[in-house]
């Protein structure tokens, strides 16, 4: 059994980390994952339960394939908990294929920074093991290479997430501000005609009282 840890600090507050962590994949830049689907979704308490099937590609060296296998598609089973009031977004995972003789259970918890609250704390851990198969203990070495490597894109993908959201925030105050220039300006229209109107009236009026 091998077990990998990591820490990782995002210098972005826990409220846009955790945001973006839910519109994590797709992504360019991790593009093992290629689908999540939502099974089960509660509310207990103001916290917030959730539970996702994640699909993703394994890629396998050619020796590990022979021995067991290499489908399409590997599916993994992910439930998540995320309390507001705590500031505490957690997510587990345990993959499902291959589940008879492989186990990778990792966990990643987002809480804000001990130091300083603008700041994100991500911690990561994982447990690999591999019963049943030769050359286990190897094949434990090469996932959790891969956990690693893997862990550095996910890391990545919810940098040009979180850039995404800051850009779509952007655009959404600018068309906002477009709008209230816009209105602005219609209503300076709207009182200037009716100023018009009422000065061509008092001189109607006036040209009738002489």
């Amino acid at each position: 059994m091998k077990i990998w840890t990591s820490e990782h600090v995002f210098n972005h507050p826990w409220e846009t980390v955790a945001q973006a962590a839910w519109r994590k994949y797709p992504n360019p830049i991790n593009t093992a994952v290629i689908g999540t689907d939502v099974v089960e979704r509660r509310v207990v308490e103001g916290v917030l339960h959730t539970h996702r099937l994640v699909s993703s590609k394994w890629y396998f060296p050619q020796w590990a394939q022979k021995l067991i296998g290499s489908p399409n598609v590997c599916y993994a089973s992910e439930k998540s908990t995320v309390d507001p009031k705590e500031r505490l977004m957690t997510l587990k995972t345990i993959n499902l294929t291959f589940g008879s003789f492989l186990s990778v259970y990792e966990t990643l918890s987002y809480v804000p920074h001990p130091t300083d609250p603008s700041k994100t704390l991500l911690k990561q851990e994982a447990t690999v093991q591999v019963e049943g198969v030769p050359l286990n203990r190897y094949m434990e070495d090469v996932l959790t290479k891969n956990i690693s490597t893997n862990a550095g894109k996910g890391r990545q993908g919810l940098e040009w997430v979180i850039g995404k959201l800051n850009a779509e925030v952007m655009y959404a105050a600018n068309s906002t501000n477009e709008i209230l220039t816009q209105t602005k300006k219609s209503l300076d229209d709207i009182t200037d005609q009716a100023r018009k109107s009422m000065d061509e009236l008092s001189a109607t009026a006036q040209k009738i009282h002489i």
